[in-house]
């Protein structure tokens, strides 16, 4: 049967939010297009809960404005609370009704609903096979795994049809394995249903598998808007690179620039190794010039290799595709988590060749 539902669009302007002396959001703008997956990412304490709770009607924002498909849902003398807001939720600890049925719990949201009662009854199993859980129908919560408590709470979100659905980090209880599958399956059945989706997160790779835009986080400030391609390739500052991952960061010398993307830099402590790499589009080099580097933009190979920076290998782990291998290169600086189906043993010198485009220049 069909899930598609009329998307909401968002837009947020200069929202912000005080708790007491604590500014946990400030002025953070950002439009949302309808039917897209949008992931706000960020460390505990960035702002991404109190964006998507003032987002659903919990929190109410101290200034700026919430717009769902045009409508003001939140400003300086607008405040509508969650169940007019055409939005559903998926929360961390599942928040179902213990005393409900899994079946009952997915069909709540439509108890009082125009819907009449087959159409209601035939939603319902539709999603329970969905979401893989049509044996667990006359299941209690408590008789479930987390994993299958999440699905609960996924159907349940996607059952009332509404245009908006919000993530409150719904996989941070899971296993590693449970993850990954239920990750698949939220972006799947999201997607097909058609809504709208604001999902939440501390977690890089979760975010870059889901969104289709992400917005990063840092003390209460969106730091940067754009795709996950656009984030990975472009990180706006050395707090976006950081913590979508980077394998090392060494301060270096400016040497010379060719033109507005690429730079040669100087490693002072490899003995003045020459490397080229990215330059940040907008980024004013000062006084603390750093090189953060991907760790998909290293390459080992032996030391006999005719190009690339000396090093020595510290430690390597087996991973099962391979060898992930940390790498010294010149007074104490090291490379981590630096794949490679080959393993070079500890002690064993080699070569490291590093992409540009894996590099990026910025200040500190």
């Amino acid at each position: 049967m069909s899930m598609s539902v009329n998307a909401e669009s968002i837009d947020i302007v200069g929202l912000r939010k005080q708790f007491k002396e604590k500014v946990a959001l400030n002025d953070v703008t950002l439009s949302i297009q309808p039917g897209s997956f949008t992931v706000l990412l960020g460390p505990s304490g960035s702002g991404k809960t109190t964006l998507l709770r003032c987002l659903a009607g919990i929190e109410r924002p101290s200034a700026g404005t919430i717009s769902l498909s045009g409508r003001e849902v939140a400003g300086p003398k607008t405040f509508v609370g969650p169940e007019k807001r055409n939005l559903s939720m998926v929360f961390q600890d599942y928040a179902l009704w213990p005393h409900m049925t899994v079946k009952k719990n997915i069909a709540f949201p439509l108890a009082n609903s125009s819907i009449e009662r087959g159409s209601r009854d035939a939603r319902v199993n539709d999603l329970l096979e969905r979401v893989g859980i049509a044996h667990l129908a006359d299941n209690y919560p408590n008789e479930l795994s987390g994993g299958e408590q999440q699905r609960v709470a996924l159907a349940r979100a996607l059952s009332s049809h509404v245009g908006l659905v919000l993530f409150d980090e719904p996989l941070s209880n899971l296993d590693a394995d449970r993850r990954d599958l239920l990750r698949i399956e939220i972006a799947t059945l999201t997607r097909e249903s058609g809504a709208t989706a604001v999902y939440i997160t501390h977690d890089q790779a979760e975010a870059f598998a889901l969104a289709d835009r992400i917005g990063v986080l840092n003390k209460g400030e969106l730091v940067q808007w754009a795709s996950p391609e656009k984030i990975y390739r472009q990180p706006a500052n050395a707090f976006v690179a950081r913590f979508t991952g980077v394998a090392g960061e060494f301060p270096v010398e400016v040497a010379s620039s060719h033109g507005e993307e690429t730079i040669s830099v100087k490693l002072p402590f490899a003995q003045g190794a020459l490397l080229e790499a990215t330059r940040i589009e907008d980024s004013h080099l000062g006084s603390a010039p750093h090189v953060f580097v991907r760790a998909a933009g290293v390459t080992l190979y032996p030391e006999t290799h005719d190009a690339g920076l000396a090093g020595s290998v510290v430690d390597h782990a087996y991973t099962g595709r391979g060898y992930e291998h940390v790498v010294e290169i010149g007074e104490g600086r090291l490379l981590t988590k630096i794949y490679s189906t080959k393993r070079f043993e500890r002690g064993s010198h080699v070569k490291v060749v590093l992409d540009p485009s894996q590099c990026f220049v910025m200040d500190v």
